[in-house]
């Protein structure tokens, strides 16, 4: 801990003499801190979602940064795991970093008292607390994309109109047993009381890949009418394969926003194996968007091929998502400041200001205020069908007022 605390004082005083050799013409930069699972129980999403990250930032700061500054980012591995996670966001915010990328839900809820406690924003899309879309009770946390609050609302949506009603219909939860996994829980139950129908919940233990048990359980002796998902890391190809094998019809199972992407298709025996199954989005899916061109373009004009990571378009787009937001606060922050350094106060600020960022349509308009910190709830359901991911929806929300009696109880 003492060499931890040496090493921090000393970046500290290098940061502090950085800002001092801008003011006498330097190149300005401001810094933002990710962390990241690139070996840990989830690298399937870290291994490609990160990447999408250094190549806005490196998009961005080809076009000659952002009001006069580059943008710094200092990725750090957290493993999925929450010391290392508390120890890269000490070592991010030595570093002078004014916003947080967050990885992982038990990560993000260790996190969000020192957030408040230093004034730096962090943003946790599509995981972390729920109740952080409550701007004036997590002043510091972003979900700014659906929760697992508005992803479980969503998919009950979904599975309504799939089965034109769903009293006296079974639906069954099958999660991944941590804090992430049980985030949906009081969505479903107030749904269920809502909508009567009967819910049954199947736990699955980490890492998540044995789950043989729990699949029989569902497919031969609850049967329900639907299987609404939230695993991730390896466990949705696990998932997938072992409900085919049972003989369940994925047609009949829509996975949350992390058990839904390219690479967990391919893991559990490729497109055919996966073919009927539904899945939730918060960002769009496939390469028909300006900005994956524009990153595109970057590599070729400095006679590099695009990476490979850009494949798992579910995820990559997910990374762009994130790093396009921290950008576009930056920026809010800097004209507020008049060019002046930023600090983590405002950049909060400029997050709360941003409205109607779209990149592209890669997106829904994602609109952050002060008391909203989560931008809508959007979302988009896709289909695993003829070897792709086919959109079956526009964008939607649902059960608003289920939503907002929950964040009222959670103040």
């Amino acid at each position: 801990m003492k060499r931890i605390s040496v090493r921090m004082a000393a970046l500290a005083a290098a940061t502090s003499a950085a800002w001092a050799a801008g003011a006498v013409g330097a190149p300005k930069e401001v810094v933002i801190g990710e962390q990241c699972d690139r070996t840990g129980p989830t690298q399937l999403v870290g291994v490609n979602l990160c990447p999408a990250v250094r190549d806005y930032i490196d998009l961005i700061n080809s076009q000659g940064g952002v009001e006069g500054y580059k943008i710094k980012l200092d990725e750090i591995d957290n493993e999925y795991k929450v010391p290392p996670a508390i120890e890269a966001y000490e070592r991010e915010k030595a570093e002078g970093a004014v916003s947080i990328m967050l990885y992982g839900t038990p990560q993000t809820q260790a996190l969000a008292q020192k957030l408040d406690e230093d004034k730096i924003p962090g943003t946790s899309p599509g995981f972390g607390t729920a109740a952080a879309a409550n701007g004036a009770r997590y002043p510091y946390v972003f979900p700014i994309a659906a929760s697992y609050w508005s992803q479980g609302a969503a998919a009950v949506k979904f599975v309504k109109d799939k089965l034109g009603g769903l009293e006296g219909k079974k639906i069954a939860y099958i999660y991944y047993d941590n804090p992430a996994g049980h985030e949906p829980l009081p969505i479903l139950e107030d749904l269920q009381k809502l909508e009567k129908f009967e819910l049954k919940t199947f736990a699955v233990p980490p890492p998540g890949v044995e789950m043989g048990a729990q699949i029989l359980d569902i497919a031969q002796r609850f049967r329900p009418d639907f299987v609404i998902a939230h695993v991730f890391g390896r466990s949705p190809s696990v998932m997938i394969k072992e409900l085919k094998g049972a003989g369940y019809p994925l047609s009949k199972v829509i996975g949350l926003v992390w058990a839904s992407a390219e690479s967990d298709v391919m893991a559990a025996g490729g497109w055919a194996v996966a073919e009927g199954y539904h899945t939730i989005q918060f960002a769009g899916v496939g390469d028909n968007y300006p900005v994956r061109k524009e990153i595109v373009a970057m590599y070729k004009k400095e006679g590099k091929e695009p990476p490979k990571e850009m494949a798992s378009t579910v995820y990559y787009n997910r990374g762009l998502l994130e790093a396009a937001v921290h950008v576009e606060a930056i920026r809010n922050a800097l004209k507020a400041t008049h060019g002046a350094p930023p600090t983590g106060q405002d950049v909060k600020k400029g997050f709360e200001a941003i409205r109607d960022v779209t990149l592209g349509g890669l997106v829904p308009p994602i609109e952050l205020s002060a008391t909203d910190h989560e931008g809508g709830g959007w979302v988009q359901v896709f289909q695993v069908k003829g070897g792709q991911f086919v959109k079956e929806t526009d964008w939607f929300k649902a059960y608003p007022e289920v939503l907002a009696k929950e964040l009222k109880a959670a103040e």
